[in-house]
């Protein structure tokens, strides 16, 4: 039997596969547009034929990141029945994110990571902003739906639990595994079952 062949991969896409390993593994700074070309196995032009500078490629990096994260997320939100379950879906989905088998391990979350090499007000900080409040307002409304009689336990709730994943992903990427995450999501199952 015959299986058709797959379309080699783009140069954008070996740049951009090149960079996520390379950004997630040095950093932004440590990472140069040399060391993502040679990965890549492309021309150097062919990085400017698809990306106007580094930074432009860093801001797609970010949305890549954001991406991959919403598709994890997706997946266990699939599983899950009812808010409760959703809410735990997004632990889970952290947790997913920390027990990956990276090239040289797990070091936390690579948006907050990359954040954290940019300056104030960057584009790249605040997208990364608007992805841990996308993540937040995921939880909130499933917590809504939860405790739809207490809006305000449920808000509350949903500022508590962002925070714990912060710190969570955050001790997991300097444990270097999702242990942590795990503990967080059990700490957030009890307080949605207290009264």
């Amino acid at each position: 039997m015959s299986h058709p062949e797959t379309p080699p991969e783009s140069a954008r896409d070996r740049l951009l596969g090149a960079a996520r390993v390379l950004f997630y593994n040095d950093g932004i700074a440590a990472t140069g547009i040399d060391a993502i070309v040679k990965r890549a196995g492309v021309a150097k032009k062919s990085l400017y034929n698809n990306f106007e500078s580094k930074a432009e490629l860093v801001a797609t990096y970010i949305t890549v990141r954001h991406d991959e994260w919403l598709a994890l997320y997706a997946r266990r939100e699939q599983e899950a029945s009812g808010p409760k379950e959703k809410v735990l879906a997004v632990f889970r989905a952290y947790d997913d994110h920390a027990e990956f088998a990276y090239e040289r391990g797990f070091r936390g979350c690579g948006l907050l990571n990359a954040a954290a090499e940019l300056p104030a007000g960057a584009p790249g900080r605040l997208a990364v902003r608007g992805h841990k409040e996308q993540v937040e307002s995921i939880v909130t409304a499933h917590l809504l739906a939860l405790f739809a009689d207490d809006e305000a336990k449920a808000q509350l709730l949903a500022r508590h639990f962002s925070f714990l994943l912060e710190g969570a992903i955050s001790r997991a990427g300097l444990e270097g595994n999702g242990a942590c995450v795990r503990q967080a999501m059990a700490m957030a199952e009890a307080m949605m079952e207290a009264p």
